[in-house]
């Protein structure tokens, strides 16, 4: 599982790039798997990328063209995929979406991720022992009719939460 250090990142966006020059030869934000969300209101940059999960909302495909692959990443058939969305409306933290008629989710880039290469700041690591110990049930509530973007909006907000307190009891204390 890819893991982010959001007091390290800087919001650059190089993992964006790498990501979508790798798996389409092109750059551009759409085209990434890794989508860092810019909250520059709080000052804080945060990338959101698929938390392979242990509900695997996203298998739930009606097609069965999501499966999971050897290093516990998400795997996208795209003979058996019909671009339904059903895995981007269940994803609760936006790391799924269409893009092309095809779902985009991290495929850990067969297990080599390039995202990581491209991070040089440390913010992004990658431990594949980690797979399905991370539980998204608590952003599933509230998620139902979200955009891709707001959910992972959502999760940054929450999940950088605790860092905001710190940060802001620091400067009180």
């Amino acid at each position: 599982m890819l893991t982010i250090d959001i007091e390290k990142c800087s919001g650059c966006s190089r993992c964006e790039v790498n990501c979508s020059f790798f798996h389409s030869g092109k750059v551009g934000r759409q085209g990434s798997r890794i989508k860092v969300v810019k909250m520059e209101d709080i000052g804080i940059d945060f990338p959101v990328v698929c938390r392979l999960c242990q509900e695997r909302y996203c298998t739930k495909c009606p097609e069965s063209a999501i499966s999971i692959g050897s290093h516990g990443q998400v795997v996208v058939s795209g003979s058996l995929c019909t671009a339904c969305g059903i895995c981007e409306t269940l994803c609760p933290i936006g790391a799924i979406e269409l893009f092309e008629e095809m779902p985009y989710v991290c495929d850990l880039c067969g297990g080599d991720p390039h995202c990581l290469k491209a991070c040089t700041m440390g913010a992004i690591s990658f431990e594949p022992d980690q797979a399905g110990e991370t539980s998204l049930k608590p952003f599933k509530k509230g998620s139902r009719g979200l955009t891709p973007e707001n959910k992972r909006c959502r999760f940054a907000q929450a999940s950088s939460k605790e860092l905001r307190e710190s940060w802001t009891a620091e400067r009180r204390g």
